[in-house]
């Protein structure tokens, strides 16, 4: 696929910049068609998208074939993330930020990626251009910054 037909900030800097839509319960981040382009492995794992935005998942999360396929553990603290290598080049069907703290990705190879928030640190944190940012605070709940 083609990432620059779809994100004309790919390739323009000047393009528009993709606003996440707030509603009631969730923030819908509109990184639909943005390709994984990298995946670095440290204490987290991070999800580096064209079009500047990164997934850092810091806490335990499950990747699955589909909503209610078997599920594998992604475990970043621990460095096993294997789960997560097929990510690298999938495209971004839709990404969900819960206001309750939770992350959903869904990918176009049909992989479903959620990180639920944990009790004592931020499990996940989404950030874009223009200072962008989303944080599942710890014990639950949404963090969010960007422009006006």
């Amino acid at each position: 696929m083609n990432t620059a037909a779809t994100n004309p900030a790919a390739t323009n800097p000047a393009a528009p910049i993709r606003r996440p839509v707030e509603q009631e319960d969730r923030w819908i981040l509109n990184l639909r068609g943005l390709a994984v382009t990298r995946i670095g492995v440290d204490f987290r794992l991070t999800l580096v998208l064209d079009g500047g935005w990164e997934v850092v998942l810091e806490a335990p999360a499950r990747l699955s074939d589909g909503p209610i396929g078997p599920r594998r553990p992604v475990l970043p603290e621990t460095q096993d993330v294997a789960a997560a290598l097929p990510l690298f080049g999938a495209t971004v069907r839709s990404a969900v930020a819960f206001k309750t703290g939770s992350l959903r990705i869904v990918f176009d190879s049909g992989l479903h990626l959620v990180c639920r928030p944990d009790a004592s640190y931020e499990a996940w944190q989404v950030t874009g251009p223009q200072d962008q940012r989303f944080v599942s605070r710890p014990g639950g709940g949404l963090a969010t910054w960007g422009p006006s």
